[in-house]
């Protein structure tokens, strides 16, 4: 990660400053508790004798009233092959699940999601496809501990998962606990070993500066991939958060937009907001129109 070192004297004039000042107070937070953030160079990301001037500036600086714009790139032809076709329901059964693989076969979607129990059959089912199967770890309240979750994650991985989608701790990150978070999504991602990691905010319960250090957070620990929603929370994906995903994580990361996608529109503008990957249960609909 790169970021300026300069330090701010008065307002800020417009939210890419807000953006970075809260970067630089998350890597400053991690530093200050003994953990290494180096820029590209291999220098310290922030130097520490700024890091007092930070803080202090990012509880001045309103971050609750970020703002951001779509934009990032074109709607892509075939949405298909961006679509996580979700099952995460926890009344489905295993004829929802061989149904589920079927669909992904024919439409051709990026992966199957679905609950640690059914990763195997999810597997058995799209064998020789290409289809990967992602499973959900810490879903969906990302409340059990760091170890669980890298437990859950050397299982599911075990059993053939080949993507992970974990939740983080919601109340940690909402608390300010920045090494409790970052030490739990290194946790599983270590766990998942080359398998990518996907890092899920619940964004609807999250303001503008905890969703901004949760990615700043995500990307320092090696996910790949940020995520907006688990679908059971209050809110799902929104384009402004989509958007604000992407300008925090840059290209070199992931955006999966999830929660109340069920159409072709939404679909188009979640990535035309900077989303490289769609979480849906109503994948069917958006690619066939459906309903």
């Amino acid at each position: 990660m790169s970021y300026d070192t300069g330090t701010f004297s008065g307002g800020l004039k417009d939210p890419s400053e807000l953006v970075d000042l809260i970067t630089k107070a998350v890597v400053c937070e991690l530093q200050k508790q003994g953990y290494t953030i180096t820029d590209d160079s291999g220098k310290p990301a922030v130097d520490q004798s700024v890091c007092h001037t930070i803080m202090n500036n990012v509880l001045q600086s309103g971050a609750d009233r970020i703002g951001t714009k779509p934009g990032f790139g074109a709607p892509p032809d075939g949405l298909g092959k961006y679509i996580d076709h979700t099952l995460l329901k926890p009344e489905a059964t295993t004829e929802d699940i061989d149904k589920l693989c079927k669909e992904a076969i024919q439409y051709k979607f990026a992966a199957v999601c679905v609950n640690p129990v059914h990763v195997q059959r999810a597997v058995k089912n799209l064998d020789g496809s290409g289809i990967p199967v992602a499973a959900v770890v810490g879903f969906p309240l990302g409340a059990v501990t760091a170890t669980i979750k890298a437990a859950e994650t050397r299982e599911a991985v075990l059993k053939g998962a080949r993507e992970i989608d974990m939740v983080l701790n919601i109340g940690a990150l909402k608390a300010g606990d920045y090494k409790l978070i970052y030490d739990e999504i290194k946790a599983v991602v270590e766990a998942a070993g080359t398998n990518p990691v996907k890092v899920i905010l619940e964004t609807s319960l999250l303001n503008a500066d905890q969703k901004i250090a949760a990615c700043v957070l995500s990307k320092a620990a090696g996910a790949t991939f940020v995520k907006t929603s688990t679908g059971f929370g209050p809110g799902g994906a929104t384009v402004e958060d989509v958007a604000l995903m992407r300008r925090i994580v840059g290209p070199e990361m992931g955006v999966k937009a999830s929660g109340g996608i069920r159409d072709e529109k939404t679909a188009q503008e979640m990535v035309s907001a900077g989303a490289s990957r769609i979480g849906a249960s109503a994948s069917v609909a958006i690619v066939s129109g459906k309903q």
